[in-house]
């Protein structure tokens, strides 16, 4: 019963393809739309929560600034002495990285090029996961001495060697002169389009004593040992910091300890709204292509009148009229459903390549997609077939 029902709404529909095409439009474009929403959403959600993860989400780094964000001038700097006790006083501390960065004009020969230069420690390889391509990191006595040697990133060395080989050269950042003497292995760009390899790196004491002048440090990475509970590791900075820079109980303190893991976590909680409230939008032409399908059943009972007549008046029940029409919005709805899917999944494939982020079809999300616009079909196409099934043979057999 249901399959010549079926076959029969079938051939009814592909009696006039172009309408049928056209109907099914809405419920295509709604379909698509949602899963091409979600896919691309969770795609980049997927991509910045892997950037972050590279670096651990044992990590955590202490800023100057409070709740006012990180930032020179908006809090008092650390001190080496602030280094040296993370180090001894707080627990499941893995490695501890003191930063400072400025932008500056690298040059060598006669290029130039704007980067980043960033004076650290080794620590700073191992928190940021960097690798070296060539030569070697800093010794011991190019640390302590502030010595005038540096490590290059992959942008800075094509920029400015290209094919040469940079090691030992004379590179001029700044105001400072330095000698290469290690290159970084390339990264690319993150999700937010930074370029990581964009970046120049020098012992702490050089940048200390060579552009700042002083003895400040502007960020503390700190990275927790891999079975730590990194919120337990947080509130031990907070509190080591707090008795340090004399914060009184209830001030607000003129720093910020921020945790990877719970960025990361916001991060997700941010995504899931937004990707639901975009996909959300894209299922309202759901509702758009319904009231389509509603539409042209209406006008096909009404041109099928006479059809539907003869068939009661040869004993076919309400019921099966119902059904017929039914069976022919479900169709309708379903087409439109099937080519969505795969039109939806062709834009999510194609977005994520040009953007350059994974692309994360959920199984879970189609189906639903699909349920959905069947389900469209049945509401929208109830009307038609009941005011169909509700017609009395004679009425119908007159009609002209």
């Amino acid at each position: 019963m249901i399959w010549t029902t079926f076959r029969l709404a079938v051939r009814q529909l592909f009696r006039n393809p172009g309408r049928t095409a056209l109907t099914s439009l809405g419920v295509l474009i709604g379909v698509a739309a949602v899963i091409a929403m979600v896919s691309i959403g969770r795609g980049a959600t997927k991509s910045v929560n892997d950037d972050l993860a590279a670096f651990g989400k044992n990590l955590l780094f202490v800023v100057p600034g409070g709740g006012h964000g990180p930032g020179r001038g908006l809090g008092k700097p650390f001190s080496e002495a602030d280094v040296q006790a993370i180090e001894l006083d707080v627990a499941d501390v893995l490695e501890v990285a003191p930063t400072d960065n400025q932008s500056v004009m690298a040059a060598w020969d006669t290029l130039t090029w704007r980067t980043t230069l960033t004076g650290t420690t080794n620590a700073y390889l191992s928190v940021m996961d960097w690798q070296l391509a060539t030569g070697r990191a800093f010794d011991g006595g190019e640390l302590l001495a502030g010595s005038d040697v540096c490590l290059l990133g992959q942008t800075v060395v094509e920029e400015l060697f290209g094919s040469r080989p940079p090691l030992d050269e004379e590179l001029r950042v700044g105001t400072l002169t330095c000698r290469v003497v290690g290159t970084l292995a390339p990264k690319g760009q993150n999700s937010f389009g930074q370029d990581q390899d964009d970046l120049v790196l020098v012992p702490l004491r050089t940048f200390q004593r060579r552009l700042r002048g002083s003895h400040d440090i502007a960020m503390i990475f700190v990275a927790a040992t891999p079975d730590a509970d990194s919120a337990r590791v947080k509130e031990d900075l907070e509190r080591l910091f707090e008795e340090r820079r004399h914060i009184r109980e209830g001030a607000e303190p003129d720093f910020s300890v921020r945790d990877m893991a719970e960025m990361l976590s916001m991060l997700d909680n941010v995504a899931t709204v937004l990707t639901g409230f975009l996909a959300a939008v894209a299922a309202v032409s759901l509702l758009v292509g319904g009231i389509g399908i509603m539409n042209i059943m209406l006008v096909s009972v009404t041109e099928r009148t006479r059809e539907i007549g003869i068939r009661l008046a040869v004993g076919a029940l309400p019921r099966d009229v119902l059904l017929q029409f039914l069976v022919e919005a479900v169709v309708l709805s379903g087409l439109g459903g099937i080519l969505g899917i795969l039109v939806g999944i062709g834009i999510s494939a194609l977005v994520s390549w040009a953007l350059g982020i994974p692309l994360v079809v959920d199984p879970l999300v189609v189906l639903l997609a699909f349920a959905f616009s069947a389900f469209i079909g049945v509401i929208f196409g109830y009307f038609p077939a009941r005011r169909a099934a509700r017609m009395r043979p004679i009425d119908a057999l007159r009609h002209e």
